[in-house]
């Protein structure tokens, strides 16, 4: 339904939130408003104009702000900022009336999961393992209320697979995925899958990007669509979802273009700058109904972005999977967020109130509340931005005969100081701390008041800062490669490469994460993960396979030992019938996984090459980025693929004048080629060298290549269906006798 389109009921609810509540701002609003400055998805707080200031000048004067003095005349304008603005754009609050997506409302804690995450699916079973993913969540901070699957970036572009075709070759394929989201609504936990607008330069589906995400979505069952990159999900999402017949929430990554685009996307994230004075949600201030999820992916300490969230009664984006580096919530942060979690899921009513008031005065400098009340009871979340504990007097509020007050946050009622109408409310805040207070009128029943006090008076048993914040990056293992029979002479295919001290130099090439701790992969010489390596290795004389392994060479594997994968999906995809085309059969292997290949070296007496290994086949001893020499020369590669379809590689042995220094060939821009794998507790991932022939366009975000010989690429394994490529091949290697 278009935004512009008003019924009777939507515009009611423009004229009340306009006019809501304007008298309590006192004569103070009949002075000159205050301007009101918002800063991308958020507005700054009274007397916080300070958006003109670098960052540094802004902390330094923030301390001189007057929230307590400027509050009242702030709100008022507020209010009038609000009602300027949903007139302006014909707001209708249609989509959320929905009682189908009223659940958007509640979700308070959402995580995105890479679908390679151990904890979700066991790579030795076989098997998705919801229960084990969500139980470690409860565990650590508490649990979610919805979960953004990620199957797509970073390894979309290997191939031409798109987006859609990424989701279908899951495990287990549509049905598995159907299965395994039935698994999460069995826990009461919504499911989310991206769409990519970027993704024009792979296979195309052969219908609108909208329509192609909004059919597959209803197809398997999910619950929402996240706008990846996008400032908004367009209209067209929501008629192509609402088509489907099956509800779906719509989510952007990014703060909307067009403030049009609030009626429609019921949920989105919040990218929020670092700030003293918190800074109110703009989208929640406009409509308290709509449910944003404050991100920050690389943040080691969430402290700000939880008591961010916290102050503005909105969600919590709780990714710590990031592209498959472990970014993992500290205990301290974790410890915040369940507590944060239990609050909102014991008062949601209160948190979608139309009567939001934030910034509210405390009585301490560096302490921030927002109210938010309903008939009868009215809930009080706040944040202490000090490097101190604040315990005494915290709050003054009206106070009315019989009125009963409990911090919430410690779990136990308080017994307010009362004078001339007001009531005086003590609560401990930690330094850096959180606090919540309810009041509940005579007469009104709170639902399971009681039974929520305690469980928050056993989580506050022991004190936030009790527990570490400390953060460390997640240690990785290189698989081994076990040595294979030493041959004294070069078997048919193979050229000997001299054992030598080799002077490895190599660095990822991942498009996000500069150099964090814990990024990319750790050589078993390394202490942490990192982007960047240096090494002398010693490495002993081997046999390397002049060419990649071709498709002729696997068909008679495949004939000699009858092997068969027990996930046989894309295994061999390219082929017809069970052989190679007709002319293919000197061209690379590809649609092979890690396991194939291993099987079929296995057969042949040989082994994967090192990294090293093959990064020293292909440079020799003086350093050169090409095995040609150091400048890039097109002709000495096959011609790139730039379509939409993947084309057959080029065959093996066309280039001998691309030959490194141990006349080793195809090492290059023809396909990618296995090497290392490396684990942590919750990713496996696999180093490709060589780059490829196949170069995706119009984006930025597909699998980069790796031409240079200091550079490799990290593809992330989940299952071989999904790891399986048609523009990644191999070559074995044999060890040589002393």
């Amino acid at each position: 339904m278009k935004p512009s389109r008003r019924h009777a009921s939507a515009t009611l609810f423009v004229h009340c939130i306009a006019g809501m509540l304007l008298a309590d701002a006192g004569p103070a609003a009949a002075a000159e408003p205050p301007k009101i400055e918002v800063r991308g998805s958020q507005i700054l707080g009274p007397d916080q104009q300070d958006s003109g200031e670098a960052d540094w000048l802004a902390r330094l004067n923030n301390w001189k702000r007057d929230t307590t003095g400027q509050h009242a005349p702030w709100l008022a304008a507020m209010r009038a900022w609000r009602a300027a603005q949903l007139a302006k754009t014909g707001y209708d609050d249609a989509q959320y009336r929905r009682p189908e997506l009223r659940w958007t409302q509640r979700d308070f804690v959402q995580t995105q999961a890479m679908m390679e995450d151990r904890y979700l699916y066991d790579p030795v079973t076989g098997r998705y393992t919801v229960d084990r993913f969500l139980d470690d969540l409860k565990q650590r901070y508490g649990g979610i209320d919805s979960v953004l699957l990620w199957p797509v970036y970073p390894n979309i572009g290997i191939d031409d697979r798109n987006q859609w075709d990424m989701l279908r070759d899951l495990p287990g394929g549509v049905a598995g995925v159907r299965r395994m989201i039935d698994d999460f609504h069995a826990r009461g936990v919504k499911v989310f899958f991206p769409t990519m607008p970027w993704d024009t330069g792979s296979r195309d589906p052969g219908t609108t990007i909208h329509q192609a995400t909004a059919a597959l979505m209803a197809e398997i069952g999910a619950d929402g669509i996240n706008g990846d990159t996008m400032f908004g999900l367009p209209l067209e999402y929501r008629a192509a979802a609402d088509a489907t017949g099956h509800a779906m929430a719509l989510e952007p990554e990014l703060s909307f273009s067009d403030d049009r685009m609030l009626a429609y996307n019921n949920q989105s994230w919040g990218y929020w700058p670092a700030s003293p004075v918190p800074l109110v949600s703009k989208w929640k201030w406009l409509e308290p109904r709509h449910q944003v999820h404050v991100c920050d992916r690389w943040a080691t300490d969430r402290t700000t972005l939880l008591q961010d969230a916290f102050f503005n009664g909105v969600g919590v984006q709780s990714w710590e999977n990031v592209w498959g580096w472990w970014n993992r919530i500290t205990p301290r942060d974790g410890e915040a967020l369940r507590r944060i979690s239990t609050i909102y899921r014991a008062f949601p009513g209160q948190l979608v109130s139309s009567g939001w008031r934030p910034h509210v005065p405390t009585l301490h400098h560096g302490v921030y509340a927002s109210e938010f009340p309903l008939p009868g009871k009215t809930l009080w979340t706040l944040i202490n931005r000090t490097d101190w504990r604040v315990d005494q007097r915290v709050m003054r509020v009206p106070h009315a005969e019989g009125q009963r007050y409990y911090d919430v946050w410690d779990g136990k009622e308080i017994t307010p100081t009362v004078a001339n109408g007001y009531a005086e409310l003590g609560a401990a805040l930690e330094a850096h701390g959180y606090g919540a207070v309810l009041r509940v009128d005579p007469g009104v029943d709170v639902a399971g008041l009681p039974a929520t006090l305690k469980t928050l008076a056993t989580q506050a048993a022991r004190p936030l800062e009790s527990y570490s914040n400390a953060w460390t990056p997640l240690q990785q293992k290189m698989v081994a490669i076990a040595a294979t029979p030493a041959a004294r002479t070069a078997p048919p295919g193979m050229v000997k490469v001299p054992g030598a001290l080799f002077d490895f130099q190599v660095h990822g090439i991942e498009i996000e994460g500069e150099n964090k701790p814990g990024l990319d992969v750790q050589y078993p010489w390394e202490p942490v993960a990192r982007r960047h390596h240096v090494r002398s290795v010693p490495i002993k004389a081997f046999y390397i396979d002049r060419h990649l392994v071709t498709n002729a060479q696997f068909k008679q594997f495949l004939d000699a030992s009858g092997y068969r994968p027990a996930d046989a999906h894309n295994f061999l995809r390219h082929w017809v019938a069970g052989a190679p085309k007709a002319g293919d059969a000197r061209r690379p292997v590809v649609w092979v996984s890690l396991e194939d290949v291993r099987a079929y070296l296995r057969w042949a007496g040989k082994r994967l090459p090192n990294e090293w290994e093959w990064q020293y086949a292909a440079q020799g001893t003086d350093g050169r980025l090409y095995p040609w020499g150091d400048q890039w020369n097109p002709a000495m590669v096959p011609a790139p693929e730039q379509g939409r379809e993947l084309t057959a590689p080029e065959a093996v042995g066309k280039r001998p004048q691309a030959a490194s220094p141990f006349g080793v060939e195809d090492l290059v821009g023809n396909v990618w080629q296995w090497t290392n794998e490396f684990a942590d507790e919750h990713t496996r991932a696999a180093v490709l060298r060589g780059g490829s022939y196949y170069q995706p366009q119009n984006s930025y975000w597909y699998f980069p290549q790796a031409y240079k010989l200091n550079e490799h690429g990290k593809y992330l394994l989940m299952a071989p269906s999904k790891d399986r490529s048609g523009a990644l091949g191999f070559r074995g290697v044999k060890d040589a006798a002393d």
